[in-house]
């Protein structure tokens, strides 16, 4: 029998592939999308055969009002809601902080409890607790009343990078080559309250896609990013959007990542659960440095699907059994082709089996 599944956020890239997912493997699923924008894309998308994205859409208050949950409950109960995927990071850290008070959740969702999502979404709190090991870049917290000019300069050194402590998508990142480009980007984003400054890191960035469950590391596979979407409208050419990028079968970095989660598992003292998702740059000597872990599924989950590891299918399986029984264990997960994919504005992302089609046509003197 179907099921009826809200998706929160749905404006945004990832819910949408996430639910295009759900689309392709249970077309007889309903799907409610929900947003705080009432010129949310996903409202208005069709899919093959002229299919609407969602079959219901709602403007939702903002999470952090009082109206948020009371609408959220209404909803659900109204809607006969069997779960949901909630995306934006600050809504995970709110259904956190819902199950510690109410002993549950609105509905039945798969994420980590409240202190995990909170020390990963801040990426100041995540400095805090990787300090001192070899997960991180060196790194320091400023802000717009304490730049901390003399330590930028003395403890990072330039060039150096900066970006906001919250947020996805590279809000606030640029190169900085010396004192005076950062006091400018201070005053360009003096609406910033507070950023994290580390050392500029020049090898490739990678990313890692996991599933945990009560602590079990079940599930993870890997990729490089290796050009952006409109990366020139970028001042660090960084959009976080990723135009062209090679899937990985590298165990290394499903090793590091694993081993990054075991030591925050230890000095929080709580189980890792839910999908994690790593954003790594390498050094110049190959090194893989932390600068992010998004504690929900990323942009690419849906073209990871399509090559195979598909991480969505498997949070409806644990959902709706309410065990991870059923959740092939595949640690170091290997794609059965080098696959590539070209991802891009308003057009589905295209997935290639190898890159050695661009060479194609390229001579023709």
């Amino acid at each position: 029998m179907g099921k009826t599944i809200l998706v929160t956020g749905i404006g945004g890239l990832t819910p949408r592939s996430i639910t295009t997912i759900i689309r392709k493997n249970h077309p007889d699923y309903r799907i409610i999308g929900c947003d705080i924008d009432k010129k949310a894309i996903g409202f208005f998308m069709t899919i093959k055969n002229e299919k609407k994205l969602v079959d219901e859409y709602y403007v939702c208050p903002r999470c952090d009002s009082e109206d948020y949950f009371p609408w959220i409950e209404k909803l659900v109960s109204e809607k006969d809601i069997d779960y949901a995927f909630v995306q934006p990071e600050a809504e995970i850290v709110k259904w956190g902080d819902y199950y510690e008070k109410n002993g549950r959740y609105p509905c039945p969702v798969f994420m980590g409890c409240k202190l995990l999502s909170e020390s990963l979404r801040d990426k100041s709190i995540m400095a805090d607790l990787l300090e001192g090991t070899e997960y991180i870049p060196k790194t320091i917290k400023i802000t717009q009343d304490n730049p901390r000019f003399s330590d930028v300069e003395k403890e990072i050194g330039f060039p150096c990078w900066i970006r906001a402590t919250e947020g996805t998508g590279g809000l606030g990142s640029l190169k900085l080559d010396d004192i005076s480009s950062y006091k400018s980007w201070l005053f360009i984003n003096s609406k910033i309250p507070e950023f994290t400054v580390s050392e500029f890191l020049t090898g490739r960035h990678l990313a890692n896609e996991m599933l945990y469950y009560n602590g079990e590391y079940v599930k993870g596979a890997a990729l490089e990013c290796v050009e952006y979407v409109m990366a020139n409208t970028a001042p660090s050419h960084v959009t976080g959007n990723t135009h062209f990028g090679r899937f990985l079968n590298e165990d290394r970095i499903n090793e590091f990542c694993d081993s990054c989660i075991k030591y925050l598992e230890k000095k929080l003292g709580v189980p890792a659960h839910g999908i994690l998702s790593f954003d790594l740059k390498e050094d110049k000597d190959g090194k893989m440095k932390v600068t992010e872990v998004n504690i929900r599924h990323m942009a690419y989950a849906g073209v990871m699907a399509h090559v195979g590891f598909d991480l969505i299918e498997d949070t409806i399986k644990i959902i709706e059994d309410g065990n991870a029984d059923r959740v092939e264990r595949l640690p170091f997960y290997h794609y059965e082709k080098p696959y590539v994919f070209l991802r891009d504005v308003d057009v589905e992302p295209i997935i290639l089996e190898s890159e050695s089609i661009f060479d194609v046509g390229e001579n023709l003197s």
